[in-house]
């Protein structure tokens, strides 16, 4: 289904299921595909994932400003869609900033936080991929321009994410090529996501800043909402370590380490994480 806001149409996938409702989050530089494998396994949770503006199956807007708003008004839209009073929000990656603000400022919508492989605020232990870091600086913003627009340069520089975390190629059943992939380069009637990826990487220096802030005026130390970090093992850059200083920000903190999972664990390890979350976010 569609789910409409001033910007643009958002895709949403609704499965049936009993409430709250677990609303599912996909990062950059991904879609909600992310989550195919760990959807069926939800059953009996009511599961609903989205692609953000700009990605997957939603419309193409422009995302030139990077506003980090522009992501909390999609979350908000979907939620308020559903037509219940509480969701069960999981995020994974870039989508964890967006959902701990939306926890933050509407604390009486959200049952549960669960957050995948994600960060908040420049911890000492936060290690960005080195692509991400390449599209977040913006000194290095025209070799990054140069590396995208070039299709065989682009193509190199995903090659060498995936090596980055583990996979010596790409795997046509893969999270890379099911998710990433058309992101980058479109996938049939659907364009590619660039656009929106790096409007979103942008304005990742602002955004940790930004989260610190809120760090630093109590903002998360205060939140009424039990938290679960569900984090794979294998990820080396947001990893376990992030993972235990994430867990102190908070004051109902529950962590969890996937065993076998890199960055996402709701991929690798679909049926543990499926397990974790119906059994936490209540």
């Amino acid at each position: 289904m569609t789910v409409p806001t001033p910007r643009g149409s958002l895709h949403v996938t609704d499965q049936p299921g009993d409430e709250p409702a677990l609303v599912l989050m996909h990062g950059f530089p991904d879609d909600s595909h992310v989550y195919d494998r760990l959807m069926p396994l939800l059953a009996p949770r009511r599961g609903v994932t989205f692609d953000f503006l700009g990605y997957g199956r939603s419309d193409r807007t422009d995302a030139s400003a990077g506003d980090i708003a522009d992501h909390h008004q999609d979350l908000a839209a979907v939620v308020d869609s559903l037509g219940v009073e509480q969701v069960t929000l999981v995020a994974h990656d870039a989508s964890g900033p967006v959902a701990i603000d939306y926890a933050i400022d509407e604390p009486g919508r959200v049952s549960h936080l669960v957050l995948l492989n994600t960060y908040y605020g420049h911890a000492p232990m936060l290690r960005l991929p080195e692509m991400i870091r390449l599209f977040a600086d913006e000194h290095l913003a025209p070799l990054a321009d140069a590396l995208v627009a070039d299709f065989d340069q682009r193509l190199w520089l995903l090659q060498y994410t995936a090596q980055r975390f583990g996979d010596e190629e790409v795997d046509p059943a893969g999270v890379g090529a099911v998710s990433v992939l058309p992101q980058f380069f479109g996938d049939g009637d659907t364009p590619d996501a660039l656009d929106a990826i790096r409007a979103w990487t942008g304005a990742l220096f602002a955004d940790l800043d930004r989260h610190d802030d809120r760090i630093a005026t109590g903002q998360l130390a205060s939140l009424d909402v039990p938290v679960t970090l569900l984090f794979g093992a294998l990820d080396e850059y947001l990893s376990p370590d992030l993972a235990r200083h994430l867990a102190g920000l908070f004051p109902h903190t529950e962590l969890r380490v996937v065993e076998g999972a890199s960055h996402w664990p709701q991929w690798d390890q679909p049926e543990a994480v499926a397990q974790l979350v119906k059994e936490l976010a209540t």
